[in-house]
């Protein structure tokens, strides 16, 4: 699979975090008490999967190769309300990679810099012309690793 790292000269946001958007929180995504609702939060946490899967070429690979990460499961766990108006912050990073397959952690933080839901996607690498898992290669561990700038084994946690 050939993948690269799209901005080798990226700066790293936070050591247990290399990767951060922000986001304004949009009234659309109110529920009926006010604060935002629960779909909002998939929302955002796929936006961040998504920005994880263009960092490392993984959306580009795609297209020429029809192999790439399929979600097997997305959790969840609401610590607190988030409100409009306001600014978020998500933050991602992998935790650990399998033979074939890796998880993305995710942060969702308030605008003062609370933690408002802790997220985790488990990817699984597929290949999409055979209809079958396919494993995470040495060259995608590889710039996954240097995006997060550490050795990441089968589990961190």
């Amino acid at each position: 699979m050939k993948v690269s790292l799209k901005n080798k000269n990226m700066r790293i946001t936070d050591t247990e975090f290399p990767l951060q958007l922000s986001r304004k929180i949009d009234w659309s995504g109110l529920d009926y008490f006010g604060h935002v609702n629960n779909i909002s939060y998939f929302r955002y946490i796929q936006t961040a999967r998504v920005n994880y899967m263009e960092h490392i070429g993984l959306v580009e690979s795609y297209s020429t190769e029809k192999k790439g990460p399929i979600v097997a499961s997305c959790k969840c766990d609401f610590i607190q309300p988030l409100f409009y108006p306001g600014d978020i912050t998500i933050r991602s990073s992998i935790n650990f990679i399998k033979k074939t397959s890796f998880g993305i952690y995710h942060q969702i933080l308030n605008d003062k810099g609370e933690i408002a839901a802790d997220a985790q996607d488990v990817m699984v690498m597929f290949d999409f012309e055979k209809n079958a898992k396919s494993p995470v290669t040495a060259e995608l561990r590889e710039i996954i690793e240097q995006l997060e700038n550490k050795h990441i084994g089968k589990n961190r946690e």
